[in-house]
């Protein structure tokens, strides 16, 4: 998925967070500290308050600059966007979905008591990419549900998460329940990175390390056969080898 094409998208599927009215000023709630604490942060993390009317970040904490190398003021929805890694793209887009699936689902009075968590990544000023995990917390939302404004912290995982698919979860506060690892399902893929079943069920076999001749034998398929759908996956993925292909498949979570 093209840069341009991804902004359309995410722009397309995020006017649900905007609204007509908006406060006059971010009424912050009396727990609000004890609400960041309950983040559980580890390794180097930095905060921001999102305005969801606006797509506009209303604070970044000065801690971006040690975790990501940019300064505060460089920090805005459109730059974090164009940081994105290009293959996050598609994963991205299917998590906003569940977002709006999950608080168009939920009783209004339920909104603020629950953490949205997912990772990505982002490409740093220095060029690399690290695994970034966001926790979200909604600190305001109008009479309708429309999220106002949220606060995030991101934090590099990177050490801890380096290949594989994102994964979301909504973590239950207030004696709610949690719904963790929620099955996102990359429903913008491109259509080159698709599997069919027969492609799958030899992929997963060749990951755990099975000869051609072992697949055939287990899927009751000749080893010609189960060479025919390697070499068709390496050259849709454009691709010279099935360490390659094995390789690829983890990391964005192919089967």
């Amino acid at each position: 998925m093209q840069h341009e094409q991804f902004n359309r998208e995410f722009n397309k599927m995020f006017k649900w967070f905007a609204n007509d009215t908006v406060p006059d000023r971010l009424q912050l709630e009396a727990d609000l500290y004890k609400k960041l604490w309950n983040f559980s942060l580890i390794g180097e993390s930095y905060y921001f308050i999102l305005n969801h009317n606006t797509l506009s970040f209303e604070y970044v904490c000065k801690e971006i600059k040690s975790v990501m190398g940019f300064d505060p003021a460089e920090f805005n929805v459109g730059f974090m966007n164009s940081r994105l890694h290009p293959n996050d793209f598609t994963w991205f887009l299917s998590l906003g979905e569940k977002l709006v699936n999950f608080f168009s689902s939920i009783p209004l009075e339920k909104l603020k008591k629950y953490k949205v968590r997912y990772d990505v990544r982002y490409r740093k000023k220095d060029g690399t990419y690290a695994r970034i995990l966001y926790q979200g917390l909604m600190l305001e939302h109008d009479e309708n549900g429309g999220i106002l404004r949220t606060l995030a912290v991101h934090t590099d995982i990177t050490y801890l998460k380096q290949d594989g698919k994102p994964t979301l979860s909504f973590i239950g506060l207030d004696g709610e329940p949690s719904f963790v690892d929620v099955g996102l399902q990359n429903k913008f893929i491109e259509r080159r990175d698709e599997l069919t079943m027969r492609e799958k069920e030899v992929l997963h076999l060749l990951i755990e390390g099975k000869l051609s001749k072992e697949i055939g034998d287990i899927l009751n398929i000749s080893k010609q056969t189960v060479d025919t759908h390697r070499k068709n996956m390496l050259r849709r993925n454009k691709l010279t080898n099935t360490s390659e292909l094995i390789g690829k498949a983890i990391r964005y979570g192919w089967i």
